[in-house]
């Protein structure tokens, strides 16, 4: 591999002109193609073989217009002290409210509270229940406007006027988060390269195969039914390794440069060794990516595959248009230094052949005495990495998945005003009301059966409140809602969910009748359980995929168990953080956590997929730089050494801008984005700083010799890839005279 990637790197750096004219074609194609495709919708949701989910397709066959999945709202009233709701003025008001709001042309209904007697005991607190025909994504902001308008009108005569549900919810807004994390990776990029060209080089070419990617995506969004959250997915994913890649490539085509190569050398040299290990990190990002397809939830499947394929761009663009832009940047990619003079005058042959050069005075860096410091006392620093990571793993043992309501909104917004009003007046399950969806076609007395139906279910423990059945036109079918006695995100109401379901099965094989738990709280519930019950499948596809790569890549079994080792560990004790801090709301003051509540249930997937892929980048670039020494020749201390001199600064680079990034999203005011942006970053900072820079030296500084070992039999069925370039020895005596003229030629550009 590493002589073929050698070969494409100086294509690309020689035939420049072409290169960059075609990916900047490919952006100009994807950019033309997303301004002219239809905008895309919110993309449809399901869960396939849940209950909740067959109960919404059972909706959609027997109650048509129903819009089981549409938004709504709850406009929620609220009298001042002293007075009540049914007080002549301010029943009018209500009433007008309600008729302003049905006039929207996406609303389905909207109730009159005076009619449901939605009214509080103490007749202080009426709500409205506004229900649209299309879900919250594809609500169009005329409706979203008239909505707060209606509810803006009513705030008269003191009545407080609030707005609960969906129809408010809009995608987050991430822009600022990007641009903060851009501008804080250009500034570590600048720092550790000391060149504003090799800056932003990484900067642009991330930028390009962001963009091809998003737009290619925003492209075929209503053909594939791509939801609105594919594309934020893409970007952020596609951002994390685009810069990572391309920095990689850029530091060792400096590398090569200071060993004394001519420049059309040192970019195919940077493409066949560190584009060899950008080739396999890319792979195991885009196998974590595409492993999201074992959760069978279709949205999540094209969510992975959509961003695994802005993984694949970012790859091709780092083994192509990098080499290519270093062509143009001649010399400006790396600061004038007088032993970078003396050494660029040296052949290019004799760097190839010189020994491996050792750590001398010149060469000790920050990396390099890290490196002695860990070899010296190997123990103490696995002893407090493991120990200090298991510590912050202990509070993942109490974690609890759900999704959040609108009670861990900030307590300044509407949705949160609503629910809380809403709750002290109907008590806290009134926000998470469960729907109830019963099939009687094949029963005689099919009124009969549901009233029965209703009356067990009033009976199981935590069930406050059941409502009269509601029956479709032929009558075979029934819609029953029920209000439990605890907030819809909390494990009491799980518990009452389970408890209706397994009450429910005796019902059926009683009557001879589907009865089916639904709604928004038990789809959640659902969804949870699913990911839940996922989550040891998916990680043992993923990282026994990526196992098996890693041997093919290092030619070891030990050093691909403990980079797997190490993941789950910084995982754990990334799940850890996050529980103490969004579930028990240890410092949760200082992130901005208002409410603590479950754990978003897709965030442990999540995790796992995004941060396995990041993880085995940092692994790949660092270790197989270690393999090129050993390979090479060093001793195994001293093959750590050499990786960690050439690759600690770049590794860290990449960590802190990956860390950067996602801290940006910290300061989102929406909850799960808040939560998704603290766990990414906590999880990139203990793999990149705790993990990859002293657990990982520390094992194979103890291992020695041995964490190369891979058995014969094993090493023969093995391909070859070459990772570490040794290939390209013979590619020296060969190509080095004929390369002569052209190599004068290209330096003076």
């Amino acid at each position: 591999m590493a002589t073929f990637l050698y070969k494409v790197g100086r294509f690309a750096f020689r035939r420049r002109h072409f290169v960059a004219l075609l990916w900047v074609a490919l952006l100009t194609l994807a950019g033309v193609g997303a301004a002219t495709a239809p905008a895309p919708g919110a993309g449809s949701f399901s869960i396939p073989g849940t209950e909740a989910q067959r109960a919404f397709d059972l909706l959609d066959e027997r109650f048509p217009g129903f819009a089981a999945d549409g938004a709504t709202a709850r406009v929620v009233f609220k009298a001042p002290a002293g007075e009540k709701m049914t007080d002549s003025e301010h029943k009018a008001v209500v009433q007008e409210t309600v008729k302003e709001l049905g006039e929207d042309k996406q609303v389905a209904s909207a109730t009159d509270p005076f009619a449901t007697k939605s009214l509080s005991e103490n007749g202080e607190i009426a709500y409205a229940q506004v229900s649209y025909k299309v879900n919250s994504m594809e609500l169009k902001d005329d409706s979203r406007d008239a909505l707060e308008k209606a509810t803006e009108d009513a705030r008269v005569g003191g009545l407080t006027v609030e707005v609960g549900g969906d129809a408010l919810q809009v995608m987050p807004h991430t822009g600022t988060a990007e641009i903060i994390g851009i501008g804080i990776a250009a500034v570590v990029l600048v720092i550790t390269l000391g060149s504003l060209v090799a800056a932003g080089l990484p900067l642009l070419t991330a930028l390009i195969g962001v963009g091809i990617g998003v737009s290619s995506i925003a492209a075929l969004a209503k053909a594939l039914d791509l939801g609105t959250t594919t594309s934020t997915l893409a970007m952020m994913i596609g951002l994390a390794v685009g810069i990572d890649y391309a920095l990689f490539i850029v530091s060792r085509y400096r590398a090569e440069l200071d060993e004394g190569r001519e420049r059309e050398d040192a970019a195919g040299r940077a493409v066949g060794t560190a584009g060899s290990a950008v080739v396999f990190a890319g792979l195991t990002v885009v196998i974590a990516l595409v492993g999201l397809a074992v959760v069978n939830i279709p949205v999540l499947t094209k969510m992975g595959v959509a961003a695994a394929g802005t993984v694949a761009i970012a790859v091709f663009i780092a083994l192509t248009m990098i080499p290519a832009l270093l062509g143009y940047a001649g010399r400006k990619i790396r600061p004038a230094s007088a032993k970078g003079r003396l050494r660029a005058g040296k052949k290019a042959k004799d760097a190839a052949d010189a020994p491996a050069p050792v750590a001398d005075a010149e060469k000790v860096n920050l990396g390099t005495k890290w490196a002695r410091f860990v070899i010296r006392r190997p123990i103490m620093v696995l002893l407090i990495g493991v120990l200090g990571l298991g510590a912050a793993a202990l509070p993942a043992s109490s974690l609890a998945l759900g999704l959040p309501d609108d009670g861990v909104q900030p307590t300044d917004t509407t949705q949160r005003k609503a629910y809380d009003m809403l709750s002290d007046g109907f008590g806290p399950g009134f926000n998470g009301p469960l729907l109830i969806v019963t099939d009687v076609r094949a029963l005689d007395d099919a009124k009969g059966a549901v009233e029965d139906i209703r009356k067990t279910i009033a009976d199981v423990d935590g069930v406050v409140n059941v409502s009269p059945a509601t029956f479709n036109k032929a009558g075979d079918s029934a819609m029953i809602t029920v209000v439990p006695n605890s907030k819809p995100s909390s494990t009491e109401t799980e518990d009452i969910v389970h408890a209706i379901r397994d009450a429910g099965a005796g019902l059926e094989s009683k009557h001879d009748a589907d009865v089916f738990v639904s709604g928004a709280t038990a789809m959640n519930i659902d969804f949870s359980e699913k990911l839940n019950d996922a989550l040891v499948p998916y990680l043992a596809l993923v990282v026994g995929l990526a196992f098996l790569l890693l041997i093919i890549v290092f030619r070891s079994l030990l050093v691909p168990l403990k980079a797997a080792l190490g993941f789950l560990l910084s995982v754990l004790a990334a799940l850890g953080a996050v529980v103490a801090v969004f579930q028990w709301g240890w410092l949760g003051g200082l992130f901005g956590v208002e409410e603590t509540g479950p754990i978003m249930s897709m965030m442990p997937i999540f995790m796992v997929g995004v941060v396995f892929g990041l993880a085995m980048d940092y692994e790949v670039f660092l270790v197989t730089r270690m393999r090129e020494a050993y390979v090479h020749g060093e001793r195994p201390g001293q093959a750590i050494v050499t990786g960690f001199r050439h690759g600690a600064r770049v590794v860290t680079a990449a960590a802190v801008i990956m860390i950067a990034v996602f801290a940006g999203f910290i300061g989102a005011s929406d909850q799960m984005i808040k939560m998704i942006g603290f766990g990414l970053a906590i999880a990139v900072f203990f793999d990149a700083f705790v993990v990859r820079m002293a657990i990982v030296p520390a094992v194979l500084a103890l291992l020695g010799d041995k964490a190369w070992w891979l058995p014969k039999w094993l090493d023969r069925a093995l391909p070859n890839v070459d990772v570490e370039g040794e290939g390209l020895k013979d590619l020296d005596a060969a190509d080095h005279g004929d390369r002569g003229d052209d190599d004068r030629e290209l330096a003076r550009v």
